[in-house]
């Protein structure tokens, strides 16, 4: 795929035609990553870092940058995979997009519990999903954002760190008042490791 790069009067966007129909008809804008949860492209665009709004046409995918200290010589390389991969998956560019209930955000919710949902919908889900699994949003508390591993993520050996030095990190890095991340595990899961861990202690004892 031959993908041409186009100014545009704004030096902050650049149209990007990839020579295949983009939209049926019509025009879409996207001004954040929980906007384009129905669009998969993007989605995954909104993925790179330093892009603040993304505009789909007939043909083109408008992109822009969310300042000139964002170097387009550093982002089209990743915009250009992104457009590439996406285009070859043959996935539909629209979908019907239902937002998970746990990271839906509620009127009663305060700035950070927004902030927290709208990472984790956007930027942690889709990673933890990749890998096969999910991660439910269970609560937040005096700075503790309590999350469930599930799927392959559920019992996995990396899931303490994945959670302490990824999903912790990042969340850390956008929100200065979250503390930490805690694991929440369902009372079965807990039962089944206080089983394991006394069958260990009898094998011990013989």
């Amino acid at each position: 795929m031959f993908i041409q790069t186009l100014d545009t009067p704004n030096p902050n966007s650049l149209k990007f035609v990839p020579g295949v129909p983009v939209l049926e008809s019509g025009t879409i804008n996207f001004s954040s990553a929980r906007e384009a949860l129905s669009s998969p492209l993007a989605k995954n665009l909104f993925r790179i870092d330093g892009i603040k709004s993304i505009f789909l046409g007939p043909d083109f995918i408008t992109i822009s940058r969310e300042d000139d200290n964002v170097e387009w010589s550093v982002i089209k390389p990743d915009i250009y995979a992104a457009i590439m991969d996406f285009f070859a998956s043959g996935i539909p560019i629209l979908t019907e997009y239902e937002p998970a209930a746990d990271t839906a955000i509620q009127p009663e919710d305060s700035e950070t519990v927004a902030m927290i949902k709208e990472l984790l919908d956007t930027r942690i889900r889709p990673t933890v999903q990749e890998d096969g699994g999910d991660i439910v949003y269970m609560g937040y508390d005096d700075g503790v954002v309590k999350l469930k591993m599930q799927g392959a993520c559920d019992s996995c050996p990396s899931a303490t760190v994945t959670l302490k030095h990824g999903i912790q990190n990042m969340l850390q890095f956008y929100i200065p008042e979250v503390k930490a991340v805690e694991q929440i595990e369902d009372e079965a899961d807990t039962i089944s490791q206080q089983e394991f861990e006394k069958f260990e202690q009898t094998l011990d004892g013989k």
